[in-house]
């Protein structure tokens, strides 16, 4: 906790420049850590070229300390800066930030671990924030939400493909011969799991008749399944979306659900469905009803005048 207000404003408005983007500072802040991120990924890549490491080693080894030396400075700020500090090392973005650092303090030791550090790509995820494209991860969400309508159907798919592997690969270990690569039932699911799925590397391939009319059986199945999960992942996607499109408002007058977001009247019943304002038909009918009583009031009362 901090010791005195001078330093309490200091923390704070260092976490305004590190965790938000909402001023000048910390987006100008967050630009340029994703341009210093993506600048020591493509100096971890470049010295994986054996030829660049040749030339130019001293000066990646250079660089990727100076990278490291600034994000160990950011990562020790961004945790002085939070109340919570430990909550914030083990969350998602914590946990990158310490991967992003670790690999170089480990090459200390265990030489050739600064390779790893390609993990620093993920930070770049920030840039969701950084562009406000928070949109994003609500489509994300909506993906996310569909999978998990759908996990019951693909699972019986997946269980499905096991057992279709399962038969398929048994049958060509008793079919083919060893020397045709079916050494072992768990060689031969391998190649019924490359062939149902239509890759095909060709390290293992039947010879004889009825295991090439097995394998036909296995692809033109394998080609005929792919559209299944896409099918149903696709319908639970297209449901969300018409569900994101649709109101939860309820029709008073018949019950119906589902109206859109701007509906004004059941697309069933034609009942108005906003119950906090009244109807402008029913307003309209009322007030010529009042005009047509005070008519008739004005007619009785002539009437009862000239009388």
């Amino acid at each position: 906790m901090p010791s005195s207000p001078h330093e309490l404003n200091h923390r704070e408005h260092l976490f305004k420049i590190i965790f938000e983007a909402d001023t000048r500072a910390g987006k100008i802040f967050d630009i340029a850590l994703i341009t210093v991120i993506l600048l020591s990924v493509i100096v971890v890549m470049l010295d994986s070229v054996p030829g660049l490491n040749a030339r130019y080693a001293k000066q990646f080894f250079v660089l990727e300390w100076v990278f490291t030396g600034l994000f160990t400075i950011e990562y020790i700020a961004r945790l002085y800066c939070i109340n919570q500090p430990t909550r914030y090392a083990r969350s998602f973005y914590g946990v990158i930030d310490l991967l992003s650092i670790l690999p170089s303090w480990i090459s200390l030791v265990i030489p050739g671990a600064q390779t790893l550090l390609v993990v620093r790509i993920l930070r770049v995820m920030r840039v969701f924030r950084i562009l406000r494209l928070m949109g994003f991860v609500g489509e994300g969400q909506m993906l996310v939400q569909a999978l998990q309508r759908s996990q019951r159907k693909i699972l019986m798919f997946l269980v499905t493909i096991l057992s279709l592997i399962t038969i398929f690969g048994s049958c060509m270990y008793l079919i083919e011969p060893a020397e045709a690569g079916f050494t072992s039932i768990p060689r031969a699911l391998y190649w019924a799991v490359v062939t149902l799925t239509t890759v095909g590397y060709g390290d293992i391939a039947p010879v004889t008749p009825l295991g090439q009319f097995l394998s036909s059986i296995m692809m033109i199945l394998g080609y005929s399944i792919i559209a299944v999960p896409t099918g149903v992942f696709s319908a639970e996607v297209m449901r969300a979306m018409r569900y994101e499109n649709e109101s939860d408002e309820t029709c008073p007058g018949c019950g119906h659900e589902g109206h859109a977001k701007d509906a004004r009247y059941c697309k069933r019943c034609g009942t108005w469905l906003d119950e906090t304002t009244t109807d402008p038909r029913k307003e309209r009918k009322d007030k010529k009803n009042k005009d047509t009583t005070d008519e008739e009031d004005d007619k009785e009362g002539a009437a009862s005048h000239h009388t």
